[in-house]
């Protein structure tokens, strides 16, 4: 199987490897693997989704290309994300800031003036 098309969450999943995954499903592995993928499956609940999902596909031999669609689904909508996050943050100009200073210490001066001139 190529290797590009089993990325999917490899960068999420550390617990699990991908090929391991889809030989499960294909039911290519030994007794001593299909326990090991069981008891992950047991004790993490992201693989036991991710299997059950996998099991409910019909069509087999389309599985890579679910899974290509899915890893490049999932990877446009992470730069999206980042690109909106990047949008929103304050960038670093040091204009802002001395400005930002400026017109709180400008607040206090006031502040001081106008209680001053009060009493």
């Amino acid at each position: 199987m190529n290797n590009d098309l089993l990325n999917i969450l490899s960068n999420s999943n550390k617990d699990i490897d991908n090929q391991k995954l889809m030989d499960y499903i294909n039911g290519k592995l030994s007794e001593l693997e299909k326990n090991e993928v069981e008891q992950q499956m047991v004790d993490n609940n992201f693989v036991n989704d991710a299997l059950e999902g996998l099991k409910n596909i019909k069509d087999k031999k389309n599985l890579p290309a679910y899974i290509d669609q899915l890893n490049k689904t999932l990877q446009a909508q992470v730069e999206r994300k980042k690109e909106r996050r990047e949008k929103r943050r304050l960038k670093e100009y040091p204009w802002i800031y001395f400005a930002i200073i400026l017109i709180l210490v400008l607040c206090i001066v006031a502040y001081a003036v106008i209680r001053q001139y009060i009493h």
